[in-house]
């Protein structure tokens, strides 16, 4: 699996995302995943399938081989509600550390310097091993740069062609950071694209795979999340073929849509 160099920290650049997936599904899901070669697995608090998240990494035999990320909630981000509920998630991944550990979303409410000195303090205790942020503005990763103890690896974003994050993405880039995309295939929008589909004709691939590869050869982490089983094989197939320049323009023009498909009355002010 290629990765992505974050500060040092190798991502893997093709994750798989897990909102929404739950039980024995999710375990099955996550299990088949790395048994196809996917190394990175996304999951958070907020999810509520921490515990079978963790029961299909465990499952697959290659927990040492897999980076497993999980977020913390919002609500959780002072530092002795943070410490307790990463605590939780050990227990429920049934992990001895989290590999990745991110701020789900800003919470104007606690100074990003407490979160993230807590963060530290796990990550030099061992129970962390690398941290990072979500759903963080260029204004926010300058308050970062100003507040972080420890290195910062990532910023997870949603990121898909139909939304313009150049701003964010340049943004987190510049610091060395791992820009890591949710909803890579806009929750499916990329599907029946006419662009897409053209593109992808040209190169025996689908729509979703044009658009994942159309990330990936931007250097972006994609985690996208499928509930079949037949799904994973093709969305981690994006490295027998390359996009050309003039079809990386084109596919870059579908940003003049503006389409944020992730925003809540709490969300941050987006660049």
């Amino acid at each position: 699996m290629q990765t992505v160099d974050a500060n040092g920290f190798a991502l893997p650049i093709v994750g798989l995302g897990t909102w929404q997936l739950s039980g024995r599904e999710c375990t099955r899901l996550v299990q088949q995943a790395i048994a196809l070669g996917y190394r990175h697995i996304d999951t958070a608090q907020m999810y509520g399938n921490e515990a079978a998240v963790g029961e299909g990494v465990r499952a697959s035999g290659k927990r040492n081989e897999v980076v497993v990320t999980t977020k913390v909630s919002p609500e959780r981000l002072l530092p002795a509600d943070l410490i307790r509920s990463v605590k939780e998630s050990l227990s429920k991944l049934r992990f001895d550390h989290i590999d990745l550990l991110l701020i789900h979303w800003p919470n104007p409410r606690v100074p990003l310097s407490e979160t993230l000195g807590a963060m530290a303090k796990l990550k030099q205790d061992g129970y962390v091993k690398q941290i990072g942020v979500s759903n963080f503005t260029v204004a926010l990763l300058a308050e970062v740069d100003k507040a972080a103890g420890e290195t910062v690896v990532c910023n997870q974003i949603e990121c898909h062609p139909y939304l313009d994050q150049s701003k964010v993405i340049a943004a987190t880039k510049a610091r060395n950071m791992a820009v890591v995309a949710y909803s890579p295939i806009a929750r499916g929008e990329a599907n029946g694209d006419a662009l897409l589909e053209r593109i992808g004709g040209a190169h025996g691939k689908s729509s979703a795979q044009v658009c994942l590869r159309y990330l990936v050869q931007q250097g972006i982490v994609v985690i996208p999340r499928t509930s079949k089983i037949e799904r994973l094989e093709e969305n981690i197939a994006l490295f027998d073929f390359e996009l050309s320049d003039d079809e990386m323009v084109e596919i870059g023009k579908l940003a003049r849509r503006q389409n944020r498909i992730v925003d809540w009355s709490w969300s941050p002010n987006w660049d």
